[in-house]
């Protein structure tokens, strides 16, 4: 990858770099208000509970939230009821900026490595950590609107079923990318999964590089900007099937920001073991950071 930062039409970088904007301290906060209410399986209790909280605290934010809402028929035949959130900020915009997490946990620990298969996954990294940095980040656009308009969104679904066969995963970006919301698409999209690693390590991700090349470039580029190039590695990383690759079928520009070696040898994911302990309110701090960064240096 050329770290380089291009002259891109969709964001204007001054020679000054933008403020460190984030509190990493309240998206922690926020990621263990998300495994109080227990695994945000769809259809089971803790799912109900946490899509109240996150409609009730994304209106008090956002200048508008949408909700969308649909039942999906899994292969095995349930029934799942399922909410993507998008919280907005100057929806009458023109140029937006969008960012994602999924909110859903999954239903079993499969893991390689996991010590109990019939156990749900608590999802601290794995779900909570993206979504906590796009909270943190709805509490700093609310202090201070930004300039262009911004899209959170928050996708449901993301990791029920089996990614192997491709059959009832990354539910929310699917239907959010077949019902797109009125009005210009989205300039580019960057999606936050598995960020809240203590040791966290984020190469550009394949499928984002192949793309979409020029964020890739001006993303890691700008977390270069604001000291953050320790995180924000050069080295090529993983192709990953996720919630970026609806978008970008869509015709989203969209981007995978993803540490998907958790813990030794990726021991904690899809495990019980991925549990609030393993998550630092400094990786949230860096990837808020370089979120709003993107916000405050794009130009209308």
């Amino acid at each position: 990858m050329r770290l380089a930062l291009t002259a891109l039409v969709l964001t204007a970088c001054t020679d000054t770099a933008p403020p460190h904007q984030f509190d990493g301290q309240a998206a922690y906060r926020y990621v263990e208000t998300q495994l109080a209410f227990g695994p945000r399986i769809p259809g089971k209790p803790g799912h109900a509970a946490m899509a109240a909280w996150l409609d009730s605290l994304l209106r008090t934010r956002a200048d508008s939230v949408v909700v969308q809402r649909w039942t999906h028929r899994s292969a095995p035949g349930d029934s799942l009821p399922l909410l993507n959130f998008i919280a907005r900020f100057k929806p009458s915009a023109p140029v937006r900026l969008l960012f994602l997490a999924h909110w859903d946990t999954r239903p079993k620990a499969d893991g390689p490595a996991s010590r109990d298969s019939t156990l749900p996954v608590p999802g601290a990294n794995d779900g909570a950590s993206g979504v906590a940095v796009l909270l943190a980040m709805a509490d700093e656009l609310k202090k201070a609107a930004p300039e262009i308009g911004v899209d959170l969104l928050f996708v449901d679904g993301e990791d029920y079923g089996n990614f192997d066969r491709d059959e009832d995963v990354l539910l929310g970006s699917r239907y959010y990318a077949a019902h797109p919301l009125p009005g210009p698409a989205p300039r580019f999209a960057v999606l936050f999964d598995m960020i809240g690693d203590k040791d966290l390590r984020l190469p550009p991700e394949g499928l984002s590089q192949t793309g979409a090349p020029d964020i890739v470039e001006m993303v890691w580029g700008l977390a270069s900007r604001i000291g953050h190039a320790d995180v924000f590695v050069t080295q090529d990383g993983p192709t990953l099937t996720d919630d970026h690759v609806p978008l970008q079928q869509a015709g989203i520009r969209a981007i995978d920001l993803i540490d998907f070696t958790f813990g030794p040898d990726n021991r904690w994911h899809h495990t019980p073991d991925d549990t609030l302990d393993k998550v630092s309110a400094q990786s949230l701090q860096v990837v808020g950071e370089v979120g709003m960064a993107l916000v405050r240096t794009a130009k209308p």
